[in-house]
């Protein structure tokens, strides 16, 4: 920070150069030696406290007398501290009733009396609350009037008390020389001494905080091309009634209704009361009230409810806006007769074209983008009073601007992030925006609530002295999201531990130290080669193709370049329909399910299809537009029999420039199909005797195993049940062991066998 242009800073009247986040960052980070420089922060912090909470403020009351213990006579310091004890003294004059009171000559004793004792009392109590250092300070700068009227004042109270002490004894000794116009003057030049100190005050204490609408509008983070729109409408509106001034009239008026459509968080409601005030600053609507309504608002349960509830918020709204939020839910899709959200929409539209309620009140419809557009179109009444010029779409912020909504929520509560904990903030909302669902500005703040709480409820504050400690947000205030993985293993022990596949392991952990040095390249400034996440898994069945896929989407995750890191799981039947139209529906649905992890597509090759009638080529061509779209946001695996799935990625050019990681799954070796049994018996306490290991190489040795881990997976399974069945049939056997018959009768039941194979 150019801490050379903080000394620049000279007057209230201007803003600070830095903002409140800032100077709370630099002072946390760094110890400042400059006395001057250390009181012009807390002055800082002070100025914006005192226009956040225009009220008295403990907090920046303390950061004042920080800033005077460290430099007394700083000119900033002086002004803000004489300035605030004179808009103290403002205050008291323009509460007490003392300005109202006069003293009337006619007035007999005994009235004059009680009221010069009831002046004397006010005049006291309000000169009890003037600063007392101040009001007797030797003024040293002459020039320093708003002192020098501060003390003015005070001694014109002293003298009004002197005054007052003397009408009150020429009363009580009944003498008729009552000094009752010195004591009118008195009061009187108090009703001047209140306004010139008001005068005197700087901007930040006499703001009223009544910002025209279209200022308030300008203040919001991001929304350009909707803010210059929102000056234009406003200047067109304004334009009109200046024309009606004249007499003129515009048969064509776009009038005052208005579409707003935007996905979740996007400021939708907020937007709709800004218009309101707008139409009322401009004097087109007698109130700045909206009344906000939904479909439960207005819909009723049996015939006519719908209209009379809808008509009973209409004359509510009237002078004002009638806000209704997700307005397309008033059509439904396949709406039965028993639904009578149309009668809404009719009621609505009879009620803004008729003589006692047109043009007296406007409406406001907002919702999701993709829904209102469908659900305009479906009523053709509704959607020609509403121009396409009084359309305004709010788009989603991007993450600059979100990281801003949460610094002013965090600072709203008297908190500030560090940079490092921005960082974090950042990932965290790169996790939260995976699809449409995505919360905007409102996610965002509950992130940021959450975080506040996590620090509430997890630190240990209460040995912490510092007001920063109070205020600041560290990194690890955020770490409520941190991964936990299955079983407490890493996804590379996971990898590891999986039995046979060693190609396919070396293949995993090498993508996994390019994707890490990839990163750390990138976050050192350099340019990073561009990671190719897409896989085609090539194997018979059982060969651990989908287990591995698990696994790769937690690596991706832990890398940091999954959101979610989950595995949507399907095949042909989940994505092609019976009908034209419908595929590419079914296959957008999947995919949306798999944004921020994997799809793993089993037997993809199912999809290629010579046949013309085929809606397989339809699924493809939408994967590859929809792989296009999320970028990043999504994986997709391609899983089945080699020679297949090279067919499959030779039919779509699409598909060939998208898959570049291709990953062979070996059918598994007799010692590993031996381990893998070995292992599913232990895993629930059994134990597989001697002579029934060598009876399974031996069978892995002489047949050709279809199915591989799923085949051993379903023959111990097999042997377990068969051991059971044994066991009931005699007492006194071992529990927990797999014999060889056990395992024999088991192969014959997989294998199809009718005939006994132990020899």
């Amino acid at each position: 920070m150019n801490t050379s242009v903080l000394k620049q800073w000279t007057s209230l009247d201007e803003e600070p150069p830095i903002s409140e986040v800032e100077a709370l960052r630099f002072l946390n980070s760094t110890e400042i030696q400059d006395k001057e420089l250390q009181a012009v922060f807390y002055v800082i912090l002070a100025y914006y406290r005192i226009k956040r909470h225009p009220q008295r403020d403990k907090i920046a009351d303390q950061f004042i007398d920080e800033a005077r213990t460290i430099q007394p006579d700083h000119k900033l310091v002086r002004e803000l501290y004489e300035s605030l004890q004179m808009m103290r003294a403002y205050t008291n004059l323009q509460h007490s009733p003392l300005t109202q009171w006069i003293l009337h000559e006619t007035d007999h004793s005994p009235a004059k009396g009680k009221k010069v004792q009831s002046i004397y009392s006010e005049v006291e109590l309000i000169q009890e609350q003037w600063n007392q250092g101040l009001a007797t300070k030797t003024l040293v700068d002459a020039t320093n009037s708003r002192l020098k009227l501060y003390q003015e004042i005070y001694e014109h109270l002293t003298q009004l008390k002197v005054i007052l002490t003397e009408a009150h004894d020429s009363i009580e000794s009944r003498r008729t020389d009552i000094p009752v116009k010195e004591v009118n003057e008195g009061i009187r030049q108090l009703n001047y001494y209140q306004d010139e100190l008001y005068g005197r005050l700087p901007k930040l204490l006499t703001a009223d905080g009544m910002e025209s609408p279209l200022d308030s509008f300008n203040q919001m983070i991001g929304l350009h091309d909707v803010k210059f729109y929102i000056k234009q409408y406003y200047h067109f509106l304004k334009y009109q009634q200046y024309r009606r001034n004249f007499g003129f009239s515009m048969v064509d008026d776009p009038g005052l209704h208005m579409i707003i459509t935007g996905n979740p968080g996007t400021g939708k409601t907020t937007i709709a009361r800004l218009l309101a005030n707008i139409y009322y600053d401009l004097g087109i609507l007698e109130t700045k009230e909206v009344v906000e309504v939904n479909r439960s608002h207005l819909v009723g349960s049996y015939v006519g409810q719908s209209e009379e509830n809808t008509m009973n918020y209409v004359k509510q709204a009237v002078g004002g806006v009638l806000f209704i939020d997700e307005a397309y839910s008033l059509k439904r899709e396949g709406q039965t007769g028993n639904d009578y959200g149309q009668a809404v929409i009719d009621t609505l539209v009879s009620a803004m074209t008729s003589k006692e309620f047109g043009g007296k009140f406007a409406i406001i419809l907002a919702g999701y983008p993709e829904e209102m557009r469908q659900f305009l179109w479906s009523n053709p009444g509704l959607r020609s009073r509403f121009p396409e010029q009084n359309h305004i779409q709010l788009p989603d912020y991007q993450m600059e601007e979100l990281v801003q909504i949460a610094e002013t929520i965090a600072i709203e509560n008297d908190f500030f992030f560090t940079k490092e904990a921005l960082r974090s903030l950042e990932t965290l909302i790169d996790k939260e925006r995976v699809d449409d669902s995505f919360g905007n500005a409102r996610t965002i703040r509950n992130l940021v609530l959450k975080t506040i709480f996590q620090k509430g409820a997890l630190e240990s504050w209460e040995n912490k002295q510092h007001w920063l400690d109070h205020m600041r947000i560290e990194s690890e205030d955020l770490n409520f999201q941190q991964n936990v993985h299955r079983s407490g293993k890493s996804p590379l022990e996971r990898l590891n531990n999986l039995i046979g596949l060693r190609n396919v392991k070396e293949e995993v952990r090498k993508l996994s130290s390019f994707v890490k040095v990839q990163q750390q390249r990138k976050e050192s400034g350099y340019p990073i080669v561009p990671i190719q996440l897409h896989s085609v898994f090539s194997g018979n069945p059982g060969t651990g193709k989908t287990t591995v896929a698990d696994i790769y989407a937690d690596i991706l995750k832990d890398r940091g370049l999954l959101k979610r890191g989950h595995v949507v799981v399907v095949s042909r039947s989940d994505l092609v329909a019976g009908y034209v139209g419908q595929t590419a529906i079914k296959t957008k649905k999947k995919i949306r399910e798999a944004l921020g992890g994997v799809l793993f597509i089993d037997e993809a090759y199912a999809l290629y299809n010579s046949g013309r009638d085929d809606f397989g080529k339809e699924a493809i061509e939408t994967i590859v537009d929809e792989m296009t779209k999320h970028n990043e946001n999504l994986v997709v695996i391609l899983a089945g029999y080699k020679r297949e799935m090279n067919q499959l990625i030779e039919s779509n050019p699409g598909l060939s420039s998208r898959f570049k990681k291709y990953l062979m799954f070996p059918d598994y070796s007799e010692d590993e199909l031996l381990e893998m049994a070995i292992y599913q018996t232990n895993l629930y306490d059994y134990h597989l005797e001697e002579d029934a290991q060598r009876y399974l190489i031996e069978k892995f040795n002489n047949h050709q195993i279809r199915g591989n881990g799923r085949f051993v997976n379903n023959l111990i399974n097999e042997s377990i049940q068969y051991q059971s069945l044994r066991l009931m049939k005699s007492d006194n056997q071992a529990i927990n062991n797999l014999t060889k018959s056990d395992v024999l009768q088991a192969w014959n039941s997989v294998r199809g066998e009718n005939k006994d194979e132990d020899e």
